[in-house]
């Protein structure tokens, strides 16, 4: 048969071990867990960290304060210009200085002007109408140097003219011409006559014995 006080005291021992088994194996959990969370400590104090204080930047967006190598405060890589593109403006002119720009003032071309242009003298036509041999020609000579062409010499035996006379046809442009030789010869200008108004056109000289020609000399 069993003893009875045996039995009682042996269920108290056994009661105490389990307890000191489930004492150690608490702290060995707690060992472990201990363990793990120091090292988890020193990696995380090894990392430097900043604190600021939250706020609005300028896109509307909130700031943690914080910002990684390379980049700006709005979060765009740094060096990068996010504003719109540069502009330039044309400088103005400096205080004192002249404009280049002159308003109302007149635009040259860099055409030169066309030249002016003279109306041609008439050919003229020398007659002899004196007593004096080669007259005449003597007469054109001078008329040549005057600047007028000689167009013919010849003889005038229709009439008797008085004096040396440089004739014209009314109303056209030898008149003007033919008073500007008139001064050169020292001679009468008149319109032609009837003798001579059908003739060739141009001035009309016919010499006579009182010729003196730009010399003022017979």
């Amino acid at each position: 048969m069993t003893n009875p006080d045996s039995a009682g005291s042996a269920h108290p021992s056994r009661a105490a071990g389990y307890a000191l088994i489930g004492v150690a194996a608490v702290a060995a959990v707690i060992g472990v867990a201990t363990l793990f969370t120091g090292g988890d400590d020193e990696q995380a104090g090894a990392q430097p960290t900043t604190s600021a204080t939250a706020g609005p930047t300028s896109d509307g967006q909130t700031s943690t304060g914080q910002t990684s190598p390379g980049q700006t405060t709005d979060g765009q890589p740094g060096g990068t210009s996010t504003g719109s593109a540069p502009q330039t403006t044309t400088p103005a002119t400096p205080p004192g200085q002249p404009s280049t720009t002159v308003a109302g003032a007149p635009q040259t071309t860099g055409v030169a002007p066309p030249p002016v242009t003279t109306t041609a003298k008439p050919p003229v036509r020398v007659y002899n109408n004196s007593t004096v041999v080669g007259l005449a020609a003597e007469a054109s000579d001078d008329i040549r140097r005057a600047g007028w062409e000689v167009a013919e010499t010849g003889n005038y035996s229709q009439g008797q003219i008085p004096t040396t006379t440089v004739y014209y046809r009314p109303g056209t442009d030898e008149e003007q011409s033919a008073q500007q030789l008139g001064q050169v010869l020292k001679a009468e200008v008149k319109p032609r006559f009837e003798g001579i108004e059908q003739a060739h056109a141009g001035i009309i000289v016919i010499v006579t014995n009182n010729y003196a020609g730009p010399s003022g000399k017979i």
